[in-house]
């Protein structure tokens, strides 16, 4: 059974971090792509960075700077650290698992949640101002 779990989420000042966490279980971790998604109060979800391979990843333009992905094949798991939080961050983050498409195609779709066929439950994070 394919098991996606996040963690690490919380509640930070404008200008913190974070570390979030997926830990990822039954299907084999290297064959996949690790998408990180989060979704605002009445705001569609939105792709926020993924992670190909170790050392290959996509980043949004709004997260680009400030977020890093990371990859742990040892521990099947994939870290999103958050820094410079802003209050505009402030959403459910998921993690996705996909099997790793031709990179022609995942340069076009990593960002779209449909894509992803794995899904976990999230994890919140809230930055006041």
């Amino acid at each position: 059974e394919v098991q996606l779990v996040e963690s690490g989420g919380g509640f930070v000042q404008a200008g913190g971090s974070l570390r979030l966490s997926c830990a990822a279980s039954g299907f084999t971790f290297d064959d996949y792509v690790i998408g990180w998604f989060r979704q605002a109060p009445g705001k569609e979800r939105e792709g926020v960075s993924c992670s190909v391979r170790v050392g290959f990843s996509y980043y949004g333009d709004s997260v680009k700077g400030r977020f890093t992905i990371s990859r742990d094949t040892a521990k099947n798991t994939v870290y999103l650290q958050l820094n410079s939080l802003k209050p505009e961050d402030t959403a459910v983050y998921y993690c996705a698992a996909e099997p790793r498409p031709n990179p022609a195609v995942l340069l076009r779709l990593w960002r779209l949640p449909e894509r992803f066929r794995y899904w976990g439950q999230g994890t919140q994070v809230t930055v006041s101002s």
